[in-house]
């Protein structure tokens, strides 16, 4: 049965016009996608390969496709949960300023989040992209083949291929920072969902527009690092996926 929304959660959601969606991993799990940072995840016990490191080694690169091929399965077959839904929502009512994710599993677009209000500020593993030519590619030929040959694959114009996410010592895409940064000025409410907000400098968004005024709420299973900021305005424990979609509902009603 779904649980009564609260209603603190409610009232700031009707009240609202241009949300703020900001969301961590724990917004996924639901939808078989584990928390790579948590106490058991790939990060605690893999070491990641460093973009420098990819472009200039065949070895390194062939490390970083083994690990996502370990991935590829999770994403590809992973679909939406009702965290996803609900956001999805949110923008069907007008209601949404932007979606800004950590996630690089897709599915928030999967979930009918448009293009033009989202930000995948670690990229997406939802395509490969050229480190040359920048064009964009279906990644399951790609996965096929080095499954295969284990090869890493090259693109049309001989450039190195790799799935378009940030890899680790690699830039932020400046259009990226740019329309983070001007969601964070016209925000008038704030959701982080599923984050430690313990990863900058996209942690640092959600706060820069509470700071400058919009209601601030966190929706997390466990601590995160910005439960005892000042400007926080309503903190729930709990499964985002639980939490979020009856407020939604009741808030859309």
């Amino acid at each position: 049965m779904p649980s009564d929304p609260d209603a603190r959660l409610v009232a700031l959601l009707k009240s609202a016009r241009r949300i703020l969606v900001f969301t961590g991993a724990g917004i996924s799990t639901n939808s078989g996608i584990p928390d790579f940072r948590g106490p058991q995840g790939v990060w605690k016990t893999r070491q990641p390969v460093y973009y420098d490191d990819f472009m200039s080694s065949e070895t390194a690169r062939i490390e970083y496709w083994d690990f996502k091929l370990e991935t590829w399965d999770l994403y590809r077959m992973a679909r939406p949960n009702a965290a996803h839904d609900a956001i999805a929502r949110l923008e069907s009512a007008g209601r949404v300023e932007a979606v800004l994710t950590q996630n690089i599993d897709g599915l928030h677009e999967i979930a009918g989040t448009s293009r033009a209000k989202l930000v995948e500020i670690h990229g997406t593993d939802r395509w490969v992209a050229c480190q040359t030519c920048g064009e964009l590619s279906d990644p399951e030929p790609h996965f096929e083949a080095f499954r295969k040959t284990r090869k890493p694959p090259l693109c049309h114009c001989g450039g190195l291929l790799k799935p378009a996410t940030i890899s680790f010592g690699q830039c932020l895409r400046e259009d990226d920072l740019r329309r983070a940064a001007s969601a964070t000025e016209n925000a008038d409410l704030v959701l982080a969902l599923g984050s430690t907000l313990s990863v900058y400098p996209a942690a640092h968004f959600p706060l820069a527009a509470a700071e400058r005024g919009a209601p601030y709420v966190i929706i997390n299973r466990g601590k995160t690092e910005h439960d005892d900021h000042p400007r926080l305005s309503l903190r729930l424990e709990g499964d985002v996926a639980d939490v979020l979609p009856p407020a939604v509902d009741a808030a859309l009603r």
